[in-house]
């Protein structure tokens, strides 16, 4: 091999693993900052939660403006301030009647999200582009359990941190994909759990739960996903459940991989 070829050679290495490096230590898990690029949509104050959300008005909807979750003291940090899933209409895990979303809607993603459950059982969901759930349920194990993908994978339980202290989902997400008006290909998502690595594009198949679930949940019982984008929802059942740092950075991921 002459010493032109090796140089060449060396240089498509290094592209190589530089687009391909896991992320640093900083870019995930509990207390990550803001990458490159990102927009903050919470940051624990009331003024940041009604400029940035809103209520979804699905067809389960019973609550009213101004959104009656509360800005309340951070469980473990003190000084600090943090959302929590409060609203008298949700109790008994009414899902669908309290849900906030971003007025932002989005595509393709990179997402930080911490969360705090307070009491054994609590229960909410962090939902992608109004439709595609990641459950936020402490004590269940299963596909329908903390971390899956939802209906889709299993939960990698063993990387949660617990009641009373805080979690984190990093996560990619592809949005599915449509031509002429059909769809091509499905929704992929890959997340980091608590600054591990917990799935690797996870195919998404259908929206779950029905249409008291998110965008499209009562169409074709919920594989008739359509192409419009949707912002970050999380769910409300009646428990409480806080959460804080919450960024996103739009991307535009051309080929179908969400691996990061």
């Amino acid at each position: 091999m002459t010493i032109a070829r090796f140089a060449a050679l060396s240089t498509s290495l290094l592209i190589v693993a530089a687009c391909t490096r896991a992320p640093s230590a900083a870019e995930i898990g509990v207390g990550a900052a803001p990458i490159a690029g990102a927009e903050v949509v919470f940051d624990g104050s009331r003024a940041m939660l009604d400029d940035k959300w809103t209520y979804w008005e699905g067809p389960g909807f019973k609550s009213a403006l101004p959104i009656k979750w509360q800005i309340v003291p951070d469980p473990v940090d003190a000084g600090k301030t943090v959302l929590m899933t409060d609203d008298p209409v949700a109790a008994g895990g009414k899902y669908g009647t309290a849900d906030v979303v971003t007025k932002k809607a989005y595509r393709d993603f990179r997402l930080h999200i911490e969360f705090c459950i307070a009491k054994p059982g609590g229960n909410s969901g962090v939902y992608l582009q109004n439709r595609f759930e990641i459950q936020v349920l402490d004590g269940d194990k299963t596909k329908h359990g903390m971390a899956a993908v939802i209906n889709e994978s299993e939960s990698p339980y063993h990387l949660y941190n617990g009641t009373g202290t805080w979690n984190s989902y990093d996560i990619t997400f592809r949005a599915a994909r449509f031509t002429d008006g059909k769809l091509t290909e499905k929704p992929l998502v890959s997340m980091y759990f608590n600054g591990k690595k917990a799935h690797t594009n996870v195919r998404i198949n259908q929206v779950w739960g029905g249409p008291k679930s998110g965008i499209d949940g009562g169409n074709d019982g919920g594989k008739g996903i359509t192409d419009v984008p949707g912002g970050l929802k999380l769910q409300c059942e009646g428990h409480d459940v806080r959460y804080r740092n919450i960024w996103i950075k739009d991307l535009d991921l051309t080929t179908p991989d969400t691996d990061f």
